[in-house]
């Protein structure tokens, strides 16, 4: 049986667009793992209900970005799940580069895989069925 994780890697050595819909976010045990998971780990910067920082658009007095809210009024949904993935794997200044800085660190010393695609089961699965549908063209084109 492949894991969830399997699945991923698979997915990216294939390429894009093979790499559409990642996230178990049709999966009740899958998504209430991610929300537990999401409450210990991202719920402190992203908000317990994903409401994100308030004046996330605007850079904080540190001159870095707010982390934003991961609810339908984000833009988190306007990424593809592998993007998505990848971002809380290894964090946005590894993913960005240049010298870019962020306090979204990378996760990937502190959950797996399957842990990281359920936390962004749980998320895609709050956001109304529109947008869900939206993030699941932008997935097929990706």
């Amino acid at each position: 049986m492949k894991t969830a994780a399997m699945t991923l890697v698979i997915a990216l050595a294939a390429g894009p667009g093979l790499a559409s819909g990642l996230f178990p976010y049709t999966d009740p045990a899958a998504v209430s793992a991610g929300q537990e998971i999401y409450a210990d780990n991202c719920a402190s910067c992203h908000g317990e209900n994903l409401e994100g920082e308030p004046n996330w658009r605007s850079p904080g007095p540190d001159g870095l970005a707010p982390a934003p809210p991961h609810d339908e009024t984000g833009h988190t949904w306007h990424h593809p799940d592998t993007q998505l993935f990848m971002l809380t794997k290894h964090g946005v200044a590894e993913m960005v580069g240049g010298g870019y800085e962020s306090n979204m660190m990378g996760f990937g010393d502190v959950l797996s895989d399957d842990e990281i695609l359920q936390v962004l089961a749980y998320i895609k699965s709050t956001w109304p069925r529109q947008v869900i549908e939206m993030h699941n063209q932008i997935n097929d084109r990706n």
